[in-house]
């Protein structure tokens, strides 16, 4: 258990150095990276179920080449695209907002260098060290953040777009 307490403490040592923006940032990348696994786990179980039920729906229909039926596929697709997209916008809106949290992060930092060098009159470098340090560890985390989130997001996009067209393509009007 040494080696969980010294990780512990290490993290915690070093959101204490980049501030109160770094905890925001911490909390947008718990939930973007909860909305990728489930995303992910999704794809790897729940989408499977669906996209048989939604066949065998298709598939259970005597007449398939009708414009009725035709707009019954349209509707199959749609709902199944809703639930392949599912939380897609949000993990995008998430992975944007990272960095703009390191910015912000940045910002406040600098905020506490100019108000040491009120304080002291600008003499001090070492207090002001302590304010670059904290305006640049927020700029750095929320770009490891967004980094990790384009990455991901791009995977499951791709996903999403290929089980998608998979899906409209195992609908077929030719029976």
């Amino acid at each position: 258990m040494y080696w969980f307490d010294s990780a512990y403490e290490a993290v915690t040592r070093f959101m204490d150095m980049g501030g109160p923006v770094l905890y925001a940032i911490a909390v947008l990348l718990f939930v973007m990276w909860t909305l990728i696994f489930e995303r992910v786990w999704y794809f790897k179980t729940g989408w499977k179920k669906d996209v048989s039920q939604t066949i065998s729906n298709w598939e259970g229909r005597t007449e398939r080449s009708s414009w009725n039926a035709k707009q019954i596929r349209l509707m199959l697709i749609s709902r199944s695209s809703l639930l392949i997209n599912q939380n897609l916008p949000t993990i995008k809106t998430l992975v944007a907002l990272c960095p703009l949290f390191g910015l912000l992060g940045t910002v406040w930092g600098m905020i506490e260098v100019f108000n040491i060098m009120a304080v002291t009159g600008g003499g001090d470098a070492k207090s002001m060290a302590g304010g670059v340090s904290q305006a640049t560890i927020p700029t750095m985390a929320g770009m490891v953040a967004a980094i990790s989130g384009v990455f991901a997001n791009t995977y499951i996009t791709r996903v999403a777009q290929r089980e998608s067209e998979f899906l409209a393509d195992n609908l077929t009007t030719d029976h």
